[in-house]
């Protein structure tokens, strides 16, 4: 990559790209930052030694632009940033909610917007980015956007129709496992285990069953019936599961999530 990248509104996910991008081999002369507060550029400027500037000075001088702010704080950062983007500039949005039709809107005709909806494990490089093109992004600007997210995790291209699905499953995700794991570890509690000790089983069984997933190949049910012996202790707690509805009440969170997507997207609160 030889062109310049800006990061705006560099919060933990903003800098998690940051240092992907150095540890992918961008020299730091080519990575500019923004942030609200002054002490905060000044952190990331000695932690990177990246150069750290205003919004509409980084408009002005990446040829593209990451932006990391929040859906609720993207309307001024487009106010203050629009008169300084040119339709030669890659807009790289990670806002949830928001479609590239709202950004191609406000920018100048023809200027490629490319969506993306990662997931917080981009702190520690495990991150699932969804990948999705405007009505002018390209093969290159696409090819551009994965470089800059593979560092950080695994990229996967979706239609824009699938990105709120996309929010709900993989961008909210990671919630949905430590609310799993909370409720497990209260229950080792119950049944008399310490919590230090109901945590680390819990974790590394969490753990231990990823890895399974993403290198055996297998289907999740393959790997759950491997567990699940006739008259054992694991299908007793699958029929109270099955009993209490956890199938259909993951479905049913997940449609809210996607629902909840949606509504952000028509400007919802």
């Amino acid at each position: 990559m030889t062109q310049r990248v800006a990061v705006l509104g560099t919060g933990k996910i903003g800098e998690a790209l940051v240092s992907g991008l150095l540890r992918a081999g961008k020299s730091p002369s080519d990575v500019v930052v923004t942030a609200r507060r002054p002490e905060r550029a000044a952190e990331l400027r000695e932690r990177y030694g990246v150069e750290a500037v205003g919004n509409a000075e980084a408009a002005k001088t990446a040829d593209t632009l990451i932006l990391t702010v929040k859906p609720q704080d993207m309307g001024a950062l487009l106010d203050e940033l629009a008169e300084h983007v040119s339709a030669d500039r890659l807009v790289i949005s990670g806002a949830a909610g928001v479609p590239t039709a709202w950004f191609e809107e406000r920018l100048a005709a023809g200027t490629p917007v490319v969506r993306v909806m990662t997931n917080t494990p981009v702190l520690v490089d495990e991150a699932m980015s969804v990948i999705s093109a405007g009505s002018y992004a390209t093969e290159e600007h696409l090819l551009r956007t994965e470089e800059i997210f593979k560092p950080v995790g695994k990229t996967l291209r979706v239609p824009e129709s699938q990105q709120d699905a996309a929010t709900a499953l993989s961008g909210s995700g990671p919630a949905y496992f430590y609310f799993l794991v909370e409720a497990m570890t209260d229950a080792g509690i119950l049944l008399g285990l310490p919590r230090a000790v109901a945590h680390d089983m819990i974790v590394q069984a969490a753990v231990g069953a990823s890895v399974m997933l993403r290198d055996s190949g297998e289907h999740p049910v393959k790997l759950r019936e491997a567990v699940t012996s006739p008259a054992g202790t694991t299908i007793s707690a699958i029929r109270e599961l099955e009993n209490h509805g956890v199938r259909a009440a993951l479905l049913s969170a997940l449609e809210a999530a996607r629902n909840r997507s949606q509504e952000l997207a028509s400007g919802g609160k």
